[in-house]
């Protein structure tokens, strides 16, 4: 049905263009060394180390003021869903579209891939297919929305994501499927939300669900078939390296939480995938699970062949706080503190930004990026936070930040007084950006805090498909010791690790950045405005209201000759579920579901 239902709309829409005008193969070489066509935007993160940053600058800060509406295209894909456990009214854009010689492809909340000829500066459909996921039955295993964050390109291949655990490889040309993998297992409440990454003839897909009691994984799968070549588990079993760090005599790394939700990087030279990991579980309630919990709140680098675990760095162990580590891992080899080196940036939710060296772990910087933070009083010389106890099974970090049992042996424990920053971290899943050009790292970040409460965990009582979770966050704007949580975009000079600039927004970073070779950083802001800063100053430079929230990053590509910024506009995500309250204006946002594309003017 689905396939008829897609390739009806190809025919209809290939009476204007021909669905037989394809680009190239799009092959590892390519993918590899895609900054030398600019032009695209052929991985996910703009290249393998996730830089977004673009090499176009057509438009740069000289001009940037000229920049208006090239075209619009509504997206559709607003229906909700959802039964028994959590109703989600409806779905948003998350998503970074993908663009090879004028063509873009795009994805919904729900995964429908739609294929768009820009070319004459009008867009025109070639194709669309409709994976038709239960919209029921997918949101009962979905913590925090209805989300999806792309697809992918590869061979003559678009590789895309479906919330229900499917992988899909559709044919580029016509938009029929090659082939489908059912990769996570909705039934233990794992999904899919991130983009795939491709890495030599393999596709790699992280997963969704450490609210759910999962164990985390990673797979790699033969880019022809579909085909599993391996799965690393984020969580170690009896007899693995740092199944130690699960001291409990029940087995709770079984339920351990660790999902990787968010694309991983690839290293070429060294041969490693490196990806983020997000929290233990149950969140809340660390008594249930003492110990460090490895590989939780980590980044880890795997070996691209086998799937072994090359190296590890666990951000913040045993954590209270819900500080997942899943956010992005940006490649840069340059001079830190006067020495060559190749490393990775990551920017946690628990309000530092580090620098580890890629081929190792070790840590070469870790800084504060949001304006407050009380859970640490900082990092040590191995970035590892100053009030994490080595002698406690069970942290408490800064006293009043973290809710415990207190004397609970069942039912609601305690209430943690402030942390800061809150539960929804100093930056989520919206992606950074590195310039080149400026050697900032430019982080989207959420200042404020919250509260939480514990309830006791007890052995033996989880149900799949039943929210894992400890506790629950809380937060509202009249709250006097919270308030209103607010953002910045936030530099870091990469050779130092200090802040350089920050530019202050009234409403969390909800959507991810862009740099360019222009000059120029791109946002999205949570109240729909899409900005252009300089990038060296983060002034501001250029506005535009789309007149609803976003909550995707924004990418730039050229066709016909004229470079392009588009971004997908339509708040969705956790932020509606968990943190609106917060943000009181946010609540009148609607999810208009539009992807909006931007030029120069006269």
């Amino acid at each position: 049905m689905n396939r008829w239902r897609h390739t009806i709309a190809a025919v209809i829409v290939g009476m204007g263009v021909s669905a037989g005008v394809s680009a190239g193969e799009v092959t590892w070489d390519r993918l590899v060394a895609s900054e030398k066509e600019p032009e695209n935007w052929l991985n996910h993160h703009g290249n393998l180390e996730a830089h977004r940053f673009s090499g176009l600058a057509q438009i740069n800060k000289n001009n940037v003021r000229k920049l208006k509406v090239a075209f619009t295209w509504a997206m559709g894909g607003t229906q909700g869903g959802g039964k028994e456990i959590i109703v989600f009214p409806f779905a948003g854009l998350e998503g970074t579209p993908v663009a090879e010689d004028g063509f873009l492809y795009i994805t919904t909340g729900w995964g429908v891939l739609t294929k768009l000829d820009t070319r004459g500066g009008v867009p025109r459909m070639v194709w669309q297919y409709d994976p038709a996921p239960d919209r029921d039955y997918s949101t009962t295993v979905a913590c925090c929305g209805i989300n999806n964050r792309g697809a992918v390109l590869a061979g003559n291949m678009v590789i895309s994501p479906v919330i229900d655990g499917r992988i899909l490889a559709i044919n580029k040309t016509d938009g029929s499927l090659v082939w489908e993998a059912q990769v996570a297992d909705p039934g233990q409440g794992e999904t899919i939300t991130g983009a795939p990454l491709i890495v030599k003839d393999m596709v790699v897909t992280g997963m969704a669900g450490a609210e759910f009691g999962v164990r985390g994984w990673l797979e790699a799968m033969d880019l022809k078939t579909g085909k599993r070549k391996w799965r690393t588990h984020t969580i170690p079993g009896p007899g693995e390296p740092g199944h130690e760090t699960w001291k409990d005599s029940y087995g709770a790394w079984k339920t351990g939480g660790g999902s990787t939700w968010v694309t991983g990087s690839y290293d070429p030279e060294l041969n490693l995938i490196i990806w983020g990991t997000a929290n233990p579980g149950p969140d809340w309630d660390a008594a249930y699970r003492p110990g460090d919990n490895l590989w939780t709140d980590s980044t880890i680098a795997v070996n691209a062949d086998t799937g072994k675990i090359v190296w590890g760095f666990q951000h913040t162990p045993n954590d209270p706080y819900d500080y997942d580590s899943i956010a992005e891992n940006t490649f840069v080899d340059t001079n830190i503190n006067g020495k060559f080196v190749r490393a990775t940036l990551h920017a946690n939710r628990n309000g530092f930004a580090y620098a580890l060296d890629r081929k190792t772990g070790e840590c070469l910087w870790g800084t504060q990026f949001v304006a407050e933070l009380n859970w640490t009083p900082g990092l040590d010389a191995k970035c590892k936070p100053l009030s994490y106890d080595p002698n406690s099974d069970v942290q408490s970090y800064a006293k009043g930040t973290a809710a415990g049992r207190g004397n609970a042996t069942k039912g609601r424990g305690e209430i943690e007084g402030v942390l800061r920053p809150g539960h929804m971290g100093g930056k989520n899943w919206p992606p950074t950006s590195y310039s080149p050009a400026t050697n900032y790292y430019y982080i989207p970040t959420i200042d404020g805090c919250n509260k939480a409460y514990t309830e006791v965990t007890i052995p033996g009582e989880h149900k799949p498909r039943q929210l894992f979770l400890g506790g629950a966050p809380f937060s509202t704007f009249d709250d006097p010791d919270c308030g209103r949580i607010s953002g910045s975009i936030t530099a870091i000079d990469v050779r130092t690790g200090k802040v350089a600039k920050k530019h202050p927004t009234q409403h969390p970073q909800l959507g991810g950045l862009l740099s360019t070779a222009g000059g120029l950083v791109f946002a999205g802001y949570a109240e729909g405005q899409v900005v252009a800063l300089d990038a060296e100053t983060l002034q501001e430079l250029w506005k535009f209201e789309t007149g609803s929230a976003i909550n995707a990053p924004p990418m730039t590509f050229m066709s016909n000759g004229k470079q392009y910024v588009a971004i997908e506009v339509g708040l969705g995500g956790a932020w509606p579920q968990w943190f609106v309250s917060a943000t009181p204006e946010l609540k009148t946002q609607v999810p208009s579901n539009m992807l909006y594309v931007f030029e120069l003017g006269d």
